[in-house]
């Protein structure tokens, strides 16, 4: 009985934001701003999502919502891609080095983010990549945590499956492509929500590379809302409760593979 209760103390900690932000955004700025607050609008109206639609040619929050949702996409497939890769290197194969470069790649989980802010904004602007969404797909991709992760999941799948399928004649890349991976599943899809998240809520990167309101995400978009509709609180309230569906529906299709992922990476090492 205690745990249960434990559990629904959490699920309301967490879930207790999203119904005031929805609540919120459902208010007329009277009410929003009314003290003692309401928790739920006497009346309730849609006038905020009706302003965040309309949007301006400087508040674009549908075009916002679009890059958003491209760059996070994007951002995820790229970092499955070479994550699994990597990944399946240096928990399938042998090669001179493998330790250590995966000790190097380990170390870097320990280097705070910040570090790699300036070297990666003079590569991307050598390349040619300010102010697109190329910037906030591209870099990050091969990041330390998804080779880490999936090398823990593919340590504990069976090494006798690699086996049979050599000597059926098979070589690494089908054995990763028809092995591997379709056993992976709750790895791949607990990778997949994490990376999309990170891409998804990231505020930092996309204000030091994106300079074009058309190219905004919604995070550093939802920012100047404030200056935009003067501290509109129902508006940036819709804004919240806007960036928050996909990430809802992404979990919500994923987490049974993100519950069995967790569950059984990290178990070898």
């Amino acid at each position: 009985m205690r745990r249960y209760t434990v559990l629904v103390a959490l699920a309301v900690v967490f879930v207790a934001p999203l119904l005031w932000a929805l609540g919120t955004s459902l208010k007329s700025q009277t009410e929003a701003t009314r003290v003692p607050p309401t928790v739920w609008p006497a009346e309730p109206v849609t006038d905020a999502y009706g302003t965040l639609f309309e949007g301006t040619t400087q508040t674009p929050v549908l075009r916002w919502f679009l890059n958003s949702l491209i760059a996070a996409t994007g951002h995820m497939l790229l970092v499955l891609a070479v994550s699994s890769l990597a990944a399946y290197a240096l928990a399938r194969l042998e090669f001179r080095g493998k330790r250590l470069m995966f000790g190097v790649i380990v170390g870097t989980l320990l280097v705070p983010g910040f570090v790699f802010l300036i070297p990666q904004f003079l590569i991307i602007d050598q390349l040619g990549w300010l102010d697109s969404l190329t910037a906030l797909i591209v870099p990050g991709a091969a990041g330390a945590f998804g080779v880490f992760f999936l090398r823990q999941f593919f340590l504990g799948l069976p090494r006798e499956l690699d086996e049979a399928a050599l000597m059926e004649g098979a070589n690494h890349w089908h054995i990763f492509l028809r092995v591997t991976l379709p056993l992976s599943k709750p790895a791949l899809a607990t990778l997949a929500v994490l990376s999309f998240m990170s891409n998804w809520n990231d505020f930092i990167w996309p204000v030091y590379v994106l300079f074009s309101p058309e190219y905004f995400t919604l995070p550093p978009g939802l920012s100047i809302l404030q200056g935009a509709y003067t501290i509109d609180y129902p508006v940036i309230m819709a804004g919240a409760v806007l960036a928050s569906v996909p990430v809802l529906i992404l979990f919500a299709l994923t987490q049974r593979y993100v519950i069995e992922g967790i569950s059984r990476s990290g178990l070898k090492g």
